[in-house]
């Protein structure tokens, strides 16, 4: 009962005043809104990031030519030819810890049908690459093991290349199209996977066996990159460790060599863009979390204004036996009850911000429920810290000195 009587006294003295009090919430407010809304950005973009990011196979390792120093100028990766077929095969035979492995080359040209032609890229892999990307057929089927032995123009194609030179919905499945005046019969058509978060299409793609690009597009002999697969995610950090091992051997590099090449693994990406975003996130944070601090200020501001006004009714108090600490009690219950109502509101218009944001702003947002709870809980302590100064004084008045108060 002793609680309640304070909270009756805290409730009725914020409704007589609904204007102010109102006023006083406002900080808080913002500050608990901007608060939510800022991490379920953050977040939203972090789990964007990482759900493209394992869109393009989350357990996928790749090795690519590293820079090099040659006559005193360093080399730029796209020139290093240091990648051969016999790095794939060494890999494929001695790396436990892979389980699919493709070579990749890749170059840019115009796909053409009939009247119809559209500007892509050929990437030219084996059998494994969609495995490793995780995509799959939407019809047709991929080349085989065979085909890529034997340099067979085939090609497997995305949606946007589809849409952009068959415009009359024929079936391109049998069709035939040429890349850089070089026929390909069509044999497959890959999934729709749209835009990831890079703004990169990732339909607007022409898949044919590696040696038929080398042979016949590139007219090279050396790889661009090797892509593979690890057993799963947790084996990731080991398989880049063993592929780097085997590498290092088939290139005879000696302890105090430097690597020429670098292997990549997906969680490194993920790693690295997440904590980036968690920056970011943090920055935004701390800008809205001033709102906080402001609201804070306002609720000592107002309480030092409630103590003024209610001088002679503490004086009262006082007089006919009330405590200290009943006094205390009261004003600090008023100071958190306003800003745990106004951290109530802002968690409401927060979670409305962030629905605007996504659904029409379409920004990436996830609200997580630790970031209400933090608000709550920031709301009470700044209830607390703002609130304690202006009780503890309304409490040590002199009852003699509080009654003469005009």
């Amino acid at each position: 009962m002793r609680i309640l009587n304070p909270l009756r006294i805290a409730f009725k003295a914020i409704i007589l005043n609904k204007v102010r009090s109102l006023l006083t919430m406002l900080g808080i407010i913002i500050g608990v809104a901007s608060v939510i809304a800022m991490l379920a950005i953050g977040e939203g973009s972090k789990e964007s990031i990482r759900a493209t990011i394992t869109s393009m196979g989350s357990n996928m390792i790749t090795v690519r030519p590293g820079s090099d120093v040659r006559g005193g100028v360093k080399q730029e990766r796209s020139a290093m030819e240091t990648l051969k077929l016999t790095d794939y095969l060494a890999l494929k035979e001695e790396a436990s810890l892979l389980t699919y492995i493709s070579p990749l080359v890749n170059g840019s040209g115009q796909v053409i049908s009939g009247s119809n032609n559209w500007p892509s890229s050929i990437y030219g892999v084996n059998p494994d690459y969609l495995k490793i990307k995780t995509t799959e057929l939407q019809s047709g089927s991929m080349f085989t093991d065979a085909e890529v032995q034997t340099a067979a123009k085939v090609a497997v194609i995305g949606q946007t290349v589809v849409d952009n030179i068959f415009p009359d919905g024929k079936d391109p499945i049998g069709q035939m199209i040429r890349f850089n005046n070089i026929p390909f019969t069509v044999i497959g058509v890959l999934e729709v996977k749209g835009e990831n978060t890079f703004g990169q299409d990732q339909d607007d793609i022409v898949i044919a066996p590696y040696t038929t690009v080398q042979k016949r597009i590139l007219a090279v002999d050396f790889l661009e990159s090797i892509v593979a697969s690890s057993i799963n995610e947790e084996k990731a950090p080991e398989a880049v460790l063993q592929v780097s091992e085997i590498m290092r051997t088939q290139h005879k590099l000696t302890e105090s060599t430097a690597n020429d090449f670098n292997v990549k693994s997906m969680e490194e990406l993920i790693s690295t863009f997440s904590s980036t975003s968690e920056m970011l996130t943090l920055l935004l944070v701390a800008v809205a979390s001033i709102s906080l601090l402001i609201g804070g200020i306002g609720i000592m501001n107002i309480m030092y204004v409630s103590v003024k006004e209610r001088t002679k009714e503490i004086g009262l108090r006082l007089a006919v036996g009330g405590k200290e600490s009943d006094i205390l009690m009261q004003f600090l219950i008023e100071a958190i009850l306003i800003s745990l109502t106004g951290g109530f509101l802002g968690v409401t218009l927060g979670l409305s911000a962030t629905f605007f944001i996504e659904n029409f702003l379409n920004w990436p947002t996830s609200v997580t429920s630790y970031s209400i709870i933090i608000s709550f809980a920031v709301c009470a302590v700044t209830g607390i810290f703002f609130g304690w100064y202006p009780a503890r004084k309304a409490s040590a008045l002199d009852p003699i000195t509080a009654l003469r108060y005009e």
